[in-house]
């Protein structure tokens, strides 16, 4: 799957930036990125979101395990990718009809409950999703964004920015490579960023900053993230 949205809605932590500048390589456009990934996963679903961004996804090459999906409701546009082990009681709990239901629908309607009833706090909603998953979300109606890795990073979740500075998610790290070159990292897992609510955050240490460090300059990916409190490392996420 793929998601890239213009630098006017995602700002990315600065040492990511850092680390492509630190260790210059080949990057591309997001228009370019976006062509390859459909020429790469023919057939694929491809949705453009005006100037904000793209989504896009295809079964092709898709895990046993970990399924890819999309839907959109009331301007609420959602790649979602793996399973949630507990999906029919939060289906329950959320009014969905347990035929109709599937993750992605969930993962939409727990967020527009997140959105309607502020000051609810992300932290808590994600908490409460149980499997193994990355998705990324889209409201429109606010041009809001919302995405998310489980806890144990089940399911690869990667992302970059681009030569004309937009940033890009995909699950598979070749994807990006030769487009973000080395402003490069996965996506932490056990962690969120939302625009609307201030950023790359943890889902236990919702307080607690969640910062990139430049990676060694033989590494693929430019940085790692780590979980800290003040000075202390609580957490070195992968």
């Amino acid at each position: 799957m793929l998601a890239v949205f213009s630098g006017q809605v995602v700002e990315v932590p600065a040492e990511l930036v850092a680390a492509g500048s630190r260790t210059p390589s080949p990057k591309t456009k997001a228009s370019q990125l976006v062509g390859r990934f459909l020429a790469a996963s023919e057939p694929a679903v491809s949705v453009q979101l005006g100037d904000h961004g793209h989504l896009a996804y295809s079964h092709t090459n898709q895990a046993l395990l970990r399924p890819r999906s999309f839907a959109a409701k009331d301007e609420v546009f959602c790649l979602f990718e793996g399973v949630l082990d507990n999906l029919g009681r939060l289906s329950q709990q959320h009014g969905l009809s347990s035929k109709g239901a599937n993750e992605v629908l969930l993962v939409i309607e727990a967020y527009k409950t997140l959105r309607d009833r502020a000051p609810y706090p992300a932290s808590f909603m994600l908490a409460q999703l149980t499997g193994s998953y990355a998705f990324v979300l889209f409201d429109k109606s606010t041009n809001s964004l919302l995405v998310a890795s489980d806890p144990e990073g089940r399911v690869p979740l990667f992302w970059g920015i681009t030569a004309d500075g937009c940033v890009a998610f995909s699950d598979d790290i070749d994807m990006l490579k030769g487009s973000c070159g080395k402003s490069l990292a996965p996506f932490p897992q056990g962690c969120f960023y939302s625009n609307a609510l201030g950023g790359l955050k943890c889902y236990e240490n919702p307080k607690h900053k969640v910062t990139a460090v430049p990676a060694d300059e033989e590494e693929i990916c430019g940085a790692t993230f780590k979980v800290v409190e003040g000075s202390t490392v609580l957490t070195a996420l992968h």
